[in-house]
C-alpha cells in the first residue's frame, strides 16, 4: 500500500471520529432546586450529553425545626454519582438519607423522587454512636442497636464549607455509606468509613474463621 492510500485512511478515520463526536446525542433536562418544598427559583431546561438527574437528601433530627429536604434535578456530568441511595443513623437521632438517580431520555427527570419507609426491625448489628457539632470527635460513645439495611457501623466527618464548622458523629449505616468522600446539601462537605465492632456479624464471622479451618483440616 502507497503512502497516498495511507494517508487517505487515516484522513478517512479522522473525519468519521469528528462525525461521531458531533453527532453524540444530547438530551433536555428539567432544571430545579427545592428546600423543604420551597422551589424558590422555579423550573427550567438545560442540555446534555450525558445524562439526567435527580436527587433527594433527608435530615432528621430530633427537633422538627432543623429537618431538612432538598430535591434537586438537572443536567449530570460525567463526574456525577448515578444510582446512589444510602441512609446513616448517627448519635442524637441524627438519620440522613440521600438517592440520586440518571436517566437519558428527553426531560426524563420529571417525576419526583421518593424514599421507601425506614424500617424498624432490628437486624443484630450493634454500633457505637454519638454526635458532635462542634469538633471533629465524641469524648463518649452509646450502643446504637441498627435497624433495616443499615448494617454497618460508621464514622463520619463533616464541614460546613462556608462556616468552616466541622461535625462528627458515629452510627448505623448501609453498605453504600462506607466510603464517601462528597458534597451535600451544597456545602457540607462529609467524609465516611466504615468501621468494625465486636457487635458485628462480620467481626464474629472473620473470628471464627480459624476454627472453621481448623475443623475442615481434621476431617479432611
Amino acid at each position: 500500500m502507497g503512502w497516498s492510500s495511507v494517508l487517505k485512511s487515516l484522513l478517512t478515520v479522522f473525519v468519521l471520529s469528528i462525525l461521531a463526536v458531533c453527532s453524540v446525542e444530547s438530551y433536555k433536562c428539567i432544571q430545579a432546586s427545592c428546600e423543604n418544598g420551597n422551589c424558590s427559583g422555579g423550573t427550567s431546561t438545560c442540555e446534555t450529553p450525558y445524562s439526567c438527574f435527580s436527587q433527594i437528601q433527608k435530615l432528621e433530627t430530633p427537633s422538627p425545626d432543623t429537618n431538612l429536604v432538598l430535591e434537586q434535578k438537572g443536567c449530570a456530568s460525567y463526574q456525577n454519582l448515578c444510582a446512589l441511595e444510602f441512609s446513616a443513623t448517627l448519635g442524637n437521632r441524627q438519620k440522613f438519607r440521600y438517592k440520586t438517580q440518571c436517566c437519558t431520555s428527553e426531560q426524563c427527570n420529571k417525576e419526583n423522587l421518593t424514599l421507601p419507609p425506614l424500617s424498624s426491625e432490628v437486624n443484630g448489628v450493634e454500633c457505637p454512636a454519638c454526635y458532635n457539632n462542634k469538633t471533629n470527635t465524641c469524648s463518649t460513645t452509646t450502643p446504637l442497636k441498627c435497624t433495616g439495611a443499615e448494617k454497618r457501623c460508621i464514622e463520619v466527618t463533616s464541614r460546613d464549607l462556608s462556616s468552616n464548622i466541622v461535625m462528627y458523629g458515629k452510627g448505623c449505616a448501609t453498605e453504600n455509606a462506607c466510603a464517601l468522600y462528597m458534597t451535600v446539601f451544597n456545602n457540607i462537605q462529609i467524609k465516611t468509613s466504615c468501621i468494625s465492632t465486636n457487635g458485628s456479624p462480620a467481626l464474629k464471622s472473620a473470628a471464627s474463621l480459624p476454627v472453621i479451618l481448623l475443623l475442615q483440616k481434621i476431617l479432611l
